[in-house]
């Protein structure tokens, strides 16, 4: 990503709870022979490891994305996309007229580990159970365990402990405070470019007594 000091998201906490909010993320790899290769994958924290500094994340990807991506062998990239719109110009004061996009990403690097069968199966039912939470008549993996474990295989379950991140919220720091309540009003609004999420975004960032 293009560096910006002024946006730089350094808190360990911050990227957790980017990863929790948006689970969806994309793979990246460099193979030999193919180059860059791509997939995409709910996410998940490994809560009980993702502790002080670390970040731990846990998923799965269906056969053979294990081998075009040849995981396990080398770093991959993984792209967590926030809340994000554009912002515009409109919203600014009088004479400023360069609209902008604002965003939180988090780019997580880590080599990732392959998980045993047993561990996978645990991982997918995680998954499973995690979003079926939030649905009046969940269902699980554990109403069929039989069934389960054979799908179970054609998938390949990992772990990836981040290394190193890099990542950026770019929530109109550069304004003033109100031109930030003006964009956060329009993002509220019902206008063609509202984004409650990322109005959300802003709102914590630049009022901290917001949640």
């Amino acid at each position: 990503m293009r560096h910006s000091p002024n946006f730089l998201m350094t808190d360990p906490d911050e990227v957790r709870r980017l990863v929790r909010e948006n689970p969806w993320a994309t793979i990246v790899s460099h193979v030999p022979d193919r180059g860059l290769v791509a997939s995409h994958y709910p996410f998940l924290l490994d809560e009980e490891a993702s502790t002080g500094d670390d970040i731990v994340l846990v998923s799965h990807v269906g056969r053979p994305d294990e081998q075009l991506h040849e995981l396990g062998t080398r770093e991959v990239l993984v792209i967590v996309q926030g809340p994000h719109g554009y912002i515009s110009s409109s919203w600014y004061a009088e004479g400023d007229f360069v609209p902008t996009w604002n965003h939180v990403t988090a780019h997580l690097y880590g080599t990732p580990e392959i998980l045993s069968d047993d561990e996978n199966l645990r991982v997918l039912t995680h998954l499973t159970d995690h979003f079926e939470q939030h649905v009046d008549a969940p269902r699980g993996l554990h109403l069929d365990l039989e069934k389960s474990a054979r799908i179970a295989k054609g998938t390949v379950g990992i772990r990836l402990r981040v290394t190193r991140f890099d990542a950026r919220a770019k929530l109109s720091q550069n304004k003033t405070p109100e031109v930030v309540d003006r964009i956060v009003g329009e993002l509220e609004g019902d206008g063609p470019y509202a984004s409650t999420g990322l109005a959300r975004e802003m709102r914590r960032l630049h009022d901290p007594r917001h949640p």
